[in-house]
């Protein structure tokens, strides 16, 4: 009965599509089914003749987007006015009728979400409309992105987005290659016993080289495993290119209009619609009647395999996780433990069996081996010490927290992997190595322009602002320092090295420790001296870490034999001498810069080593005071002179080391966890 029912449905549905003469491809004839705007708020527009060159670019683009491809620039003004830039870009797969409705349909949303800026951007499920007083073909724009998922998860999120990830990359490689007509890429992968297929898409504007578009578009990867880990349809836009995947079929393929040749403005003849309608429509039918067949015996296998399924391993383990919740949360993030697993195999084979030509670093508490897992994805392997006292139950609960730490400017952690004596940790590799490997040498240090710099302190500023007070647990680092700040492949700065870490309730506020463990150099005075630790202490940290992207000097001069005056009074004798300047890195001189950025950073940083920990600003207060220049600052105070070296002997040891580090392998852990 069950298969004479759907046998019917479907006949009658593709009747009724038939003689209706209604397309049923994806999107053709569906109004846009989301609108996000952004709405640059650099600068406002006041003029009349503005408004009315916006209004006149923008209105020129539904009628000639359809009869260009999909894609269409324009724009409007005079020489005596600023000149407006205006463009549309459809998504690639659709018919001329639904690409010019939707950018009609967008536009006036977009003139009311962001009424008087001079830069915007609206993203709807069939098109993109931008518009900006700066130049916009052939410029790759990041200024902005966003982000749509479904909520719903897999119940193999590992397998899941291995599958995914072959995917995009796959089909990144395929937009960017496509021609200045066209960069479009649409495709599926299927995985896992259960025959689960994800269909995506991605797309840039045509106007971007290839390594333009390439570039783009690994963006969007990257927010897709930052945001959407194991969810089952998701959506990254930024305004020069998308991507989009889902476990429904929601794309044309092939795409209603395959080349400038098929393109015909206005409307469309009965004879062509019928062709174009019909004929996939009778195909098809024969196939999804099938389809709906072989859908009710795999479910039922399905079924019967889930109801003997084996443990994996860990299995008295994960049936206590079982017991409460087989997953965690932060935020809209969904972490379970299957998902983190690796095994020791597949981590020694990617790493070469930790050859020694793989290893890229040393950590706290191990050695760090550069790895390429079986899909191709590089990773940073750290391989902890085996001398560890930790348990396999706390190692387990503990990566599952820092996993679940999942903002751009952290280093990700993917995984880990415990056999026998090992505990591994599994990271995103981040190919430039770190920020000291850069500012303090020679050579490297001339990579880092002024517009670097800045880049890099707003990136520390807005991690450290997730960890203190954005993510569901308050996290206090306790090591930062320039080492554990990595820097990507656009040099932006990410957070590594949760070793030493610990996590708070959203109402605790202070910790204290007999044990004091970090970096000399970049300790409170609290801390190094009492032990006492808040987010503060971090922002000490922070506030080295600024004066040292300024000075390109390293704090540690105070632990060389010539007795140099350490960075700090430097900083602060230059500050009251009215030389702040001086302090800027001579690589830096005859380069591009402003001196009221330098001189804010300088400022901040030494509101940020205040003695007082109360004195020291927060993570909010400095991201508004970096972007916001309207803002005046207060004046800071005299910075500590504790770290003599008679207490470096009393800590470390050894007062010559040029840089001691105080911790103890014996009782690593990724984190010290405080209960709420």
């Amino acid at each position: 009965m069950k298969f004479k029912f759907i046998t019917s449905f479907l006949f009658l549905f593709l009747l009724q599509a038939i003689t209706t003469n209604n397309s049923i491809t994806v999107a053709q004839s569906q109004s846009p089914d989301f609108g996000v705007y952004k709405c640059r708020n650099t600068s406002n527009f006041t003029s009349i003749a503005y408004q009315t060159s916006l209004q006149t670019a923008l209105d020129s683009l539904p009628g000639n987007v359809a009869n260009h491809g999909g894609f269409y620039h324009s724009t409007a003004g005079n020489s005596s006015g600023t000149p407006v830039n205006a463009l549309a870009l459809c998504r690639g797969d659709i018919g001329p009728e639904a690409c010019e409705e939707c950018v009609k349909n967008s536009i006036p949303s977009l003139r009311r979400n962001c009424r008087n800026q001079k830069e915007a951007a609206a993203w709807y499920s069939n098109c993109i409309v931008r518009y900006s007083d700066r130049e916009m073909i052939g410029v790759l724009d990041s200024w902005t992105f966003g982000e749509l998922s479904n909520t719903a998860t897999v119940s193999n999120i590992s397998e899941f987005d291995n599958a995914l990830n072959n995917l995009t990359i796959r089909l990144q490689a395929q937009a960017a290659a496509g021609d200045s007509f066209r960069k479009l890429a649409v495709g599926s992968v299927t995985y896992g016993p259960e025959l689960f297929t994800i269909y995506g898409m991605m797309q840039c504007t045509p106007d971007l080289s290839k390594d333009q578009c390439s570039k783009c578009l690994y963006g969007t990867i990257t927010e897709l495993r930052d945001c959407c880990s194991g969810r089952v349809a998701a959506r990254v836009f930024f305004p020069s290119c998308f991507a989009r995947y889902s476990n429904e079929h929601f794309y044309n393929d092939p795409p209603l209009i395959s080349n400038q040749s098929k393109l015909h403005s206005g409307k469309k003849s009965n004879a062509a619609r019928t062709i174009y309608v019909v004929v996939p429509v009778v195909c098809v039918s024969v196939g999804l009647i099938g389809i709906g067949i072989w859908f009710l015996i795999k479910k039922k296998q399905r079924k019967d395999r889930v109801s003997k399924k084996e443990p994996t391993s860990f299995s008295s383990l994960l049936a206590k996780q079982k017991q409460t919740s087989n997953t965690d949360t932060v935020g809209m993030e969904t972490i379970s433990v299957q998902s983190l697993q690796y095994g020791l195999k597949t981590i020694e084979v990617a790493t070469n069996y930790f050859s020694e030509k793989n290893k890229i670093g040393r950590g706290g508490f191990g050695l760090v081996y550069k790895g390429v897992l079986a899909n191709g994805q590089e990773v940073a392997v750290k391989r902890l010490s085996e001398t560890s006292s930790q348990g396999v139950e706390e190692f387990v609960n503990e990566a599952v927290l820092v996993a679940k730490l999942q903002h751009r400017n952290l280093v990700r952690l993917l995984g880990f992997c415990h056999d026998s004596k090992e505990k591994i940790l599994i990271y995103e590799y981040v190919p430039n190595k770190s920020l000291d490997y850069f500012l303090f040498d020679s050579v490297k240090h001339g990579r880092l322009d002024w517009a670097t710099r800045w880049k890099i302190i707003g990136g520390i500023t807005r991690g450290l602002l997730y960890l203190h007070e954005d993510s569901r647990l308050r996290i206090i680092h306790r090591d930062l320092k320039a080492s554990n700040i990595l820097l990507d492949q656009d040099m932006n700065a990410k957070i590594a090295d949760f070793g030493l870490a610990r996590t708070f309730g959203v109402d605790q506020t202070l910790g204290n420790t007999k044990r004091v463990a970090g970096t000399l150099g970049y300790m409170s005075p609290e801390y190094a001296m009492h032990g006492h630790f808040s987010v503060k202490s971090d922002v000490f940290s922070f506030g080295v870490i600024v004066l040292e992207v300024v000075s390109g000097r390293r704090n540690s001069s105070f632990y060389q034999e010539n007795d140099v005056e350490d960075l700090l009074p430097f900083a602060w004798k230059q500050w009251t001498d009215g030389r702040a300047l001086e302090l800027l890195d001579p690589s830096l001189a005859g380069s591009s810069y402003s001196d009221n950025d330098v001189i804010r950073c300088i400022n901040i940083g030494l509101l940020c080593v205040q003695e007082d920990a109360d004195a020291r600003p927060s993570m909010t207060s400095i991201l508004n005071m970096l972007n916001n220049n309207s803002v005046t600052l207060p004046e800071p105070k005299k910075p500590p002179y504790f770290l003599s070296k008679g207490l470096l002997l009393d800590i470390s040891g050894d007062p010559e080391r040029s840089n001691p580090t105080v911790s103890s392998v014996s009782n690593s852990s990724i984190t010290e966890m405080h209960p709420r």
